[in-house]
């Protein structure tokens, strides 16, 4: 009877665990025991499952040799292949840091050719302020001179217009005057009795 009980535990707890873990009440409700013996017999079920995961078989050295073999086989083709894409990725980093060296040295030589191109630009534009500074102060003494003989051309101007002006004003002087002396020679003329008795 013992052993029946034990067998249906065991088979229910089998059963079971093919799903879930197998529990006490769970076994005791499958198999049809009591609890007392779904208790017990489930406890050795689980050492006799533990005790053999537990176990493990020696294992043969043609097995040991041929693991090691395909082993170092696996190890070989993966270095290999490690190896492969290491040269790779090395020759892809070469390139990089070629094309990197490439157009850093490019943008140096723009950078030199633009610093040139502004030195040169501000030498010229330094010679051309001065040129325009040297102009400027020129045509301000020019102006000066300008202005200078403007005012000595108006005072000279003034001058002339007062002379002109005296001139004229003696000119009308000496006209009447000289109008005044022709009627002083100029004698009168006879008048008609005076000529009769002359002639008588």
């Amino acid at each position: 009877m013992a052993s029946s009980v034990k067998d249906r535990v065991f088979a229910a707890a089998e059963q079971i665990s093919a799903e879930r873990r197998p529990t006490v009440s769970t076994v005791r409700a499958a198999a049809g025991v009591s609890n007392a013996d779904a208790t017990r017999y489930l406890k050795e079920w689980v050492e006799e499952k533990q005790a053999a995961g537990g176990q493990v078989a020696a294992t043969p050295a043609t097995v040991l040799e041929q693991a090691a073999r395909l082993a170092g086989a696996c190890w070989a083709e993966a270095s290999a292949l490690a190896n492969e894409r290491h040269a790779a990725a090395e020759a892809v980093w070469a390139q990089e840091k070629k094309d990197l060296a490439l157009e850093i040295s490019e943008l140096v030589a723009d950078l030199d050719k633009v610093t040139a191109e502004k030195d040169a630009a501000v030498t010229e534009l330094t010679a051309r302020i001065t040129a325009l500074d040297t102009q400027a102060t020129a045509m301000k003494a020019q102006l000066e001179q300008a202005r200078a003989a403007e005012q000595q051309a108006s005072s000279t101007g003034a001058d002339a217009a007062a002379r002109v002006a005296a001139s004229e004003a003696r000119a009308e002087t000496l006209q009447a005057a000289h109008d005044a002396l022709l009627q002083r020679i100029v004698p009168e003329t006879p008048d008609e009795d005076d000529r009769g008795r002359t002639k008588q």
